[in-house]
């Protein structure tokens, strides 16, 4: 071999390349729950002014993906062409996770210094929920770690009762539908690593849902 071809190792496939993508846009909706968090738990027109932008890249990373994939599904194997097509279903995902976050930061805009103390505290606390919801599905998705994946799926901790703000619920009604967008990532990772849907992944580990959350609990709990 020459030193020349030595030097310069072979260009990253298409398929890889539309992989990493799709990890980034995880890293990219998770930063953005991260800014929601601290945006609204601080005030920050700054932090919050940054989803836009996130939202953009998310944007312009979902049409990206979008045509990659429709060019390089016919040229992989067939389990290749199934994470293909989880990287189009995650990018729709995570780019609605990117809109909601948005209409989040809007109306946090427009509720500026009139939030109650506990509603601040209350949406912190279901944004930081929703960021470490997007860093699991997204750490599953690039380790295909289907056990991760599946208790990300039945945890449900961002269940919280509507304030009485319309800005309020605006703010709760995005975050508890991002978060159902990021359980359904969890979802799509079980069907593209073990190709069966989480109802018979979980017949599998021959454990109920309710049982393998009390024991991921328990575990917690231990370390």
């Amino acid at each position: 071999m020459s030193s020349a071809l030595a030097n310069h190792p072979a260009p990253e496939p298409p398929y890889r390349q539309l992989v990493r993508m799709t990890v980034l846009a995880c890293q990219l909706a998770k930063e953005s729950a991260g800014a929601a968090a601290e945006g609204i738990a601080t005030g920050s027109s700054a932090l919050l002014n940054s989803l836009r932008q996130r939202e953009k890249e998310l944007d312009k990373l979902d049409m990206e993906i979008d045509a990659g994939v429709t060019e390089a599904i016919t040229q992989v194997s067939a389990s290749e062409a199934r994470e293909l097509l989880a990287c189009m279903k995650f990018m729709i995902s995570l780019e609605r996770i990117g809109d909601l976050l948005l209409s989040f930061a809007t109306s946090a805009h427009a509720a500026s210094g009139r939030l109650d103390p506990q509603d601040v505290r209350e949406l912190t606390r279901m944004a930081t929920v929703l960021e470490k919801m997007l860093t699991d599905v997204g750490d599953a998705f690039s380790t295909r770690d289907v056990k991760k994946a599946i208790l990300r799926h039945i945890e449900n901790p961002e269940n919280i009762a509507h304030q009485a703000s319309l800005q309020v619920i605006f703010m709760t009604q995005s975050l508890e539908r991002a978060g159902d967008h990021a359980k359904n990532l969890a979802e799509e990772v079980c069907h593209f690593v073990s190709g069966h849907t989480v109802r018979h992944v979980l017949i599998a580990y021959d454990k109920p849902m309710e049982q393998m959350f009390i024991d991921w609990l328990r575990a917690k709990g231990g370390a």
